[in-house]
This record gives C-alpha cells, structure tokens and sequence, in this order.
C-alpha cells in the first residue's frame, strides 16, 4: 500500500483521538448532572440524526437492515457497547481523562486473549510477554497501594476496557461478512435504546443550558467515528492502529485545559509501559483491528 495512502490513514485516526478525547472530555461534563446510563444515551440520541444522514447521503441505508445481518452477534455487541460506555463514564466521574486513558489501553492486550478462543487464533510466546509487561504497566498506574486497586473509577475503568476489547473481537467478526455501515448504525442505535431503556427509572430532565454540550456530544463522537473509519479504509492497520494511543497526549491536555489537573507519576510511567506493549502487539504481532465504534 502506497505511503501517501498510510500517512492519509495517520492523520484521520489523529484526529478521530482528539475527537474522541473532546467527546470523552463532554462525557466527563455531563457525568456530573446525569447517571452514567443516561448519558450513555444521551451519546446515542445525539449522534442518531447524523448517522442516519450520512448513510443517506452514502446510500448504505439498505444495507443495515438487510435479513441476512447476524442480529445475534449485532445485539451481544450493543449490549457490550452500552455498558462500555457507562463503565467508562462512571469512571470518569473520579479520575482524569489522563489516567482513565491510561487503563483503558489495556484493551490490545485483552483483544489478543481474546482472540485465541473466539477467532481460533494462535498466540505465541513473545506476544503473551508482551500482555504481562503491559498488564504490569496496569499495575503501576493503579498506585501499588490497597487503596488504589479498590477504586471504583479505576475498575469501572478497566471493566470498561475489556467490553471494548470484546466489542472489537465481535467487531471484527462482524465485519467478515458486513460492510461498516452495519457497525455504525447499529453501535448508535445500541447507545440511544438500549442507554435510554436502562435510564428511564432514573432519567433526570435535561435543560436548555446543556443544549450545547449535547450538540458537541453528537458533533465530536460522529466525526471521530467517521475518522476511525476513514483510517482503517485508506491505511495499513499495523500501521494507523498504534497512533490510537495519541489519544492519551489530548487526554492530558484537555486535563490541563480544563480541569489544571496533571496526571502524576505513577500514571505516566504505567501509562508508557503500557503504550509500548500495546504497540508492540499491535505491530509486530497481532492481527489487524476492526475500526473501533463509540
């Protein structure tokens, strides 16, 4: 594949990371006035509308409600993603984007697990080193005190990472027989029913003021997804995949930016240790990822 077509694919999935780390930013935001599985669907509702018109304009909206879609494996996979999503917004309500970026990038490892029983593939020695050094990385970013390992935010963190990592293997099943439009609409419409069914008994009204939060809501996460995709389609995966991780220099920005939080130590060397097992498997050893949906 041409490098033009690589550092094209590079430059989307950089900005699909900093779409995201704003989306994540205004899920932060609103996880103070709204209970995680609502503002799970308030992600859904908000990005619903412009789905829909960009598969119109696409001419893909046939293709998402074909007989032949496998429902069974759309529907485990929304609900995976909804509670993905709420894991991680609950997360959010104690820790930094810094540091919740930080576990969450244990997803690689996890994906390579995975990827044994569910896709049948094999695992050599290196790569399983590979998940020990990077699930020690894990082990420093949590602090090596009890207090640390017992923080709610850092294992719905976590939790959050390994329904991320199962969303991408299902992701990548899917996507052997079904074109990205499936994935796209049916993660969306996962986030609005399935996040508003779970929030009706606790659902508080949403006022005017919030308006613009939810516009940027819908505005950051469509355009990340739409960067994702635009990556993976133009671009070597093992070659796009790795910068996924930039995500976490606008996580501490936006840290910085908005909340003057720096994230300390701990966080930043678990976070490299992290990073580099996460690119090494990636790179040198695991297989291709299917575009990453939130």
């Amino acid at each position: 594949m041409p490098s033009s077509g690589n550092l094209r694919a590079i430059l989307a999935m950089t900005a699909a990371c900093a779409m995201f780390a704003c989306m994540d930013a205004l899920l932060k935001v609103l996880a103070a006035s709204y209970p995680p599985v609502q503002v799970t669907a308030l992600r859904g509702l908000t990005a619903m509308p412009l789905v829909c018109l960009y598969l119109l304009w696409r001419g893909q909206v046939g293709a998402v409600f074909r007989r032949d879609l496998r429902w069974s494996l759309h529907l485990l996979r929304g609900v995976v993603i909804v509670l993905m999503l709420a894991l991680f917004t609950c997360g959010l309500k104690t820790l930094g984007l810094a540091e919740a970026y930080t576990l969450s990038f244990i997803a690689p490892m996890v994906i390579t697990v995975l990827s044994v029983p569910l896709l049948k593939e094999a695992v050599p020695p290196r790569r399983w080193v590979a998940i020990v050094v990077g699930l020690a990385g894990v082990v420093i970013a949590l602090r090596p005190d009890e207090s640390a390992f017992l923080s709610v935010g850092a294992l719905a963190v976590l939790a959050a990472a390994l329904c991320y990592a199962l969303s991408n293997v299902l992701g990548r099943i899917i996507s052997r027989t079904e074109p990205s439009a499936t994935l796209l609409f049916w993660t969306t419409g996962a986030m609005a029913l399935g996040g508003s069914a779970m929030a009706a008994l606790q659902w508080v009204p949403v006022p005017a003021a919030h308006a613009p939060l939810l516009v940027g809501l819908a505005i950051t996460g469509f355009l990340g997804q739409l960067a994702i995709i635009e990556a993976f389609r133009h671009g070597q995966a093992s070659a796009v995949a790795p910068f996924e991780y930039t995500a976490l220099a606008w996580a501490v920005l936006l840290d910085w930016l908005v909340w003057r939080a720096v994230p300390d130590l701990h966080t930043l060397l678990g976070g490299a240790i992290i990073v580099a097992s996460g690119i090494y498997l990636i790179r040198r050893e695991a297989p291709p990822l299917a575009p990453a949906e939130r």
